[in-house]
């Protein structure tokens, strides 16, 4: 299979992962997390927090309690690093060294996107993953962070049902999941999704399906 090489120095400008040959893999399967790696993850984790405001904050400016609009803003971050930390541990469950990196390019769109209404483009960094492997794998890699984000909308939809007191914040996550889920499940260049259909394409066309059917249903109350 043709093998993509990247400096770990100089990772790719990419928004999520991307796969290294040249360094030693991690062969005893753990979870590891390096200060360096903590670091990024912090300051991503602030970035998506700003951004989750921003959100609702353009949404109603003048009507925002601040208690919830703080709980949104972190279960907002959450949801994004839940998805980068899928990749990485899926990586590492396969032996794999696998890291989440800040990326310049990806940081400025995030910026960005906290100071514009739409789009929400959170993608500060992503996760580095090292080592040989084959098709299989890296799908699996991809498909976890996808994944994780339809499994998150659908327990904030359901959330949005039963706690109908909470349902524009908890519409706004489905949203926000599900959009993560529909974007990174896109079927080319550095995508997730480029990776899982060239392992299956049924796999892919499941997963794309399952979160562009949430993303229509969590944004057809505000058409």
């Amino acid at each position: 299979m043709p093998r993509e090489e990247t400096p770990l120095a100089a990772p790719q400008k990419s928004f999520k992962y991307t796969v290294t040959y040249p360094f030693p893999s991690q062969q005893n399967g753990r979870i590891l997390f390096s200060i360096r790696e903590i670091m990024h993850l912090t300051i991503a984790a602030l970035l998506a927090v700003c951004a989750g405001l921003s959100l609702l904050w353009f949404s109603n400016p003048f009507s925002v309690n601040y208690v919830p609009l703080v709980v949104f803003g972190g279960i907002f971050a959450a949801s994004f690093l839940a998805h980068e930390l899928a990749h990485k541990i899926v990586a590492q469950r396969h032996g794999l060294w696998a890291e989440f990196r800040l990326n310049l390019m990806g940081m400025v769109l995030t910026l960005i996107s906290i100071a514009v209404p739409y789009p929400k483009i959170i993608s500060p960094g992503a996760v580095i993953v090292a080592g040989s492997t084959d098709h299989r794998t890296i799908g699996k890699i991809s498909l976890a962070g996808p994944i994780t984000n339809i499994l998150l909308a659908g327990l904030f939809m359901l959330g949005a049902v039963f706690l109908p007191s909470h349902g524009v914040f908890l519409t706004f996550l489905v949203i926000f999941n599900s959009w993560i889920a529909v974007f990174n499940l896109i079927p080319f260049g550095v995508f997730d999704g480029f990776k899982i259909f060239n392992w299956s394409k049924k796999v892919w066309a499941l997963a794309f399906a399952a979160s562009a059917v949430l993303l229509a249903v969590s944004i057809w109350p505000f058409w």
